[in-house]
């Protein structure tokens, strides 16, 4: 079994790692190079680069291990990625024969237009469309890309292990328990994920199936979500992609 890492980078992103035990890895949205050149000193061999979309903090070091390494690098059809060797669409599979890893692409829009994430070895590196307890800011895209995106994600297999790009499921937490007090499943995770950083640990990778229970922005259906969003908005809301347009706008303007 591949062995699953996050090293932390900038101020809260994660670039995430997936290598074999003779060190040959996957890369995936490498925001600077330094981290990688640390576990690269320390045996980790890459074989391969994914992104998931154009920011800075998601690409900026890809460049540099590409200068290091002559390795395919995977992203979405995006200009503003000009590191890309290889670009994939909705539905394109690819394999990591060095880890014998097929993946497959999502395109997940809602952040950005261009935004994808790669399913495969029981993992989704999901970017910045879905969180632990959250959702990614729509700066490209529009409440009903996003909501699409996430019901997307959602619908992958329960144990399916969630790869996101930064650390906030605290801060995360924080706002979802405004939301939705009366989720038990939502105090349980929140505790796990304030133990895991005590002890200096990342709070991801979650579960498709925690996320289900526990994260406002795929419970938009429920009736304890939808309630709150109504009250604090002080109207009803139309259908899903309304109540999710508001709680996105909620969690926008929300200060702790």
């Amino acid at each position: 079994m591949p062995r699953l890492q996050a090293l932390p980078a900038l101020s809260d992103n994660y670039i995430w790692t997936l290598s074999g035990d003779d060190g040959r890895a996957l890369v995936v949205d490498p925001g600077e190079a330094a981290p990688v050149l640390a576990a690269i000193a320390a045996g980790l061999r890459p074989v391969a680069i994914l992104l998931t979309h154009h920011h800075p903090d998601h690409i900026d070091g890809a460049a540099t291990l590409l200068d290091h390494f002559d390795i395919p690098c995977i992203a979405p059809i995006d200009p503003r990625i000009g590191c890309a060797t290889r670009r994939v669409a909705d539905g394109d599979t690819f394999t990591i024969p060095e880890l014998d890893l097929t993946f497959t692409t999502l395109e997940v829009h809602g952040h950005t237009s261009s935004h994808v994430a790669y399913h495969g070895a029981g993992l989704v590196f999901c970017g910045d469309t879905l969180f632990s307890l959250g959702c990614g800011r729509m700066f490209e895209g529009t409440p009903e890309q996003m909501l699409a995106s996430l019901d997307r994600l959602a619908a992958l297999p329960d144990p399916t292990r969630v790869c996101c790009g930064h650390e906030y499921t605290l801060a995360n937490g924080t706002f979802a328990s405004v939301v939705d007090p009366d989720n038990a499943a939502l105090r349980e995770r929140i505790v796990q994920a304030r133990t895991a950083r005590e002890r200096g640990e990342p709070s991801v990778p979650s579960t498709i199936a925690s996320e289900r229970d526990c994260n406002p922005f795929l419970r938009v259906d429920t009736p304890a979500v939808r309630a709150a969003v109504e009250h604090h908005q002080g109207s009803p809301c139309a259908d899903r992609v309304a109540t999710f347009a508001a709680l996105r706008g909620w969690k926008d303007d929300f200060r702790a």
